[in-house]
């Protein structure tokens, strides 16, 4: 029984680089690309993560505030963020540096005591500075407008006002402050808002209007000049393989690495590094894509031999409801139709190889039923046509007929078979003017056969049972091709290519011990 290719150790050897350098190369490249590709990963998705990396907390269920950290990963954005071209804007970094001051202000206020005014005017500071921040909205610019909902939502739920500003206000009021002292307060404006004001940013703009980045820089100097040394490599490798095969032949052949030079469209590096990752050794995609290919094949499969089989009888409806009949069938004669190169005739070649089968083979071991078919008409031609209806009930004129057709029945039927022998041993034997005559009755068998169809309405009644018998056909054929499914392709593809193929005695491999 055959295994799956992928369990073929040979042919999987077979793909691997010849040379042990050259296997080290491929391996080193495919791992290179594989880091370039998580790192094109990294930098498609850097901007929209940027929050992630600059607090490292997850938020997996957005409405409940569940935060996972990840403070054992660094914060990477101050090295990244020059490279995007992204900036701390200027109204966000304000206000947490307004923050700062007041943290430091009235953070030795305990509570109680009334705030001294160079205090209060921070406070009115910060308040002013936080209606400023809602009203404003600064992080439309950054694609981030929710972060303001989010904000106000925190305001609302800690103040319990319905009012964003009503409830920043009673937050940063003296008396809150007063009653409730600055520790507790600074606590929520530490965890929970100003976080969120830090995500903030700005993105500069390069000379083609499109915001700046500079991560093609280290792509090219990194990893695509790797890329283009090692598709240079594979290129002489093809051409010392295939002399005959032109340069741009060869670059043709492996236009899938083409994608690891592009400077867009990055994301398409996956398949030229999945094809390194196999051919190299390294991770074995085969498994895989035959479970893939499986699904996606026979979906194809099915569908594809419903649409030829569909325009097969299409095709065949529209040759059987044709008028041309006739001068088909006449262009089937000797003299109208294109004599092969050899010069035979196959037509009559097979006639003279089956009218012998037939005859001298076939007809002679159907005699009993020839009997009883040839005895059966006679015995009712004798009681329509010779015996009269009194003398019909005596038994033993019943049996004298009964006899009669039988010999009657025997002899014609032994005389066929007899002519049919003669006829099978003369047509077996090759005889030109044997051929001649043949040819001439197949000839005159189409003429009157077409001629027997334009004189009569057969054709027309033909061509509408025949048309309709394919309908039928449609409707219960291809139905049943649906009803089969997929799955039961599949599942009997898996059980022809699993099966354990059964081992003979002989065989070398079961003998070793």
């Amino acid at each position: 029984m055959a295994s799956p290719r992928w369990q073929d150790r040979t042919k999987l050897k077979s793909t691997e680089p010849v040379g042990r350098w050259m296997l080290r190369w491929d391996r080193f490249v495919a791992g290179w690309a594989s880091f370039n590709l998580l790192w094109v990963a990294f930098d498609i998705t850097y901007v929209p993560l940027r929050t992630f990396w600059l607090q490292r907390n997850l938020y997996p269920i957005p409405s409940v505030p569940l935060v996972v950290p990840f403070t054992v990963i660094p914060d990477i954005t101050p090295h990244v963020d020059p490279i995007k071209g992204i900036e701390p804007r200027r109204e966000t970094q304000a206000y947490l540096e307004q923050f700062r001051q007041l943290d430091k202000v009235l953070l030795t206020v305990p509570t109680g005591q009334e705030l001294q005014p160079s205090q209060l005017a921070q406070l009115n500071r910060q308040a002013q500075l936080t209606v400023q921040l809602i009203d404003s909205n600064p992080f439309m610019a950054s694609e981030a407008s929710g972060t303001v909902e989010k904000i106000k939502n925190l305001l609302r739920q800690r103040a319990d006002r319905d009012s964003a500003r009503q409830a920043s206000s009673l937050l940063l009021s003296p008396e809150r402050i007063r009653t409730r002292g600055w520790n507790q307060e600074r606590r929520f404006w530490n965890d929970q808002v100003l976080p969120l004001v830090a995500t903030n940013y700005w993105r500069s703009i390069d000379e083609n209007g499109r915001p700046t980045d500079h991560f093609w820089r280290i792509d090219l100097l990194l990893f695509q000049s790797v890329f283009a040394l090692d598709i240079f490599l594979r290129l002489i490798r093809l051409r010392r393989r295939l002399p005959g095969l032109s340069w741009g032949d060869a670059l043709l052949r492996r236009w899938s690495d083409l994608s690891l030079l592009l400077p867009f469209w990055r994301w398409l590096r996956l398949v030229p590094v999945l094809e390194r990752l196999q051919t190299s050794g390294l991770i074995n995609f085969e498994p895989l894509r035959a479970v893939v290919s499986r699904g996606v094949v026979a979906l194809l499969a099915v569908e594809l031999f419903e649409v030829l089989s569909l325009q097969i009888l299409d095709g065949t409806q529209g040759l059987i409801r044709s008028r041309r009949w006739p001068q088909r069938l006449r262009a089937l004669r000797s003299h109208q139709s294109v004599a092969s190169s050899s010069n035979e005739r196959e037509l009559v070649e097979l006639v003279r190889i089956w009218a012998p089968l037939l005859l001298s083979q076939v007809a002679p071991k159907l005699a009993p039923e020839l009997q009883g078919l040839l005895g059966y008409s006679l015995r009712q031609s004798l009681e329509r046509t010779v015996v009269p209806a009194p003398l019909r009930q005596l038994q033993q004129l019943l049996q004298v007929e009964t006899g009669i057709t039988r010999q009657l029945a025997s002899g014609m039927v032994e005389s066929l078979l007899e002519l049919s022998r003669s006829t099978g041993n003369q047509l077996s034997r090759r005889d030109d003017v044997q051929l001649e005559l043949l040819q001439g009755f197949i000839d005159r068998f189409w003429e009157e056969l077409a001629a027997a169809l334009e004189s009569g309405s057969a054709l027309e009644r033909s061509q509408e049972l025949l048309c309709a018998l394919i309908d039928g056909a449609k409707g219960t054929y291809l139905s049943q091709i649906n009803r089969a499914g997929i799955e039961a392709l599949i599942q009997e593809l898996d059980q022809l290519m699993t099966a354990p193929s059964p081992a003979s005695p002989k065989d070398p491999a079961t003998l070793a011990p």
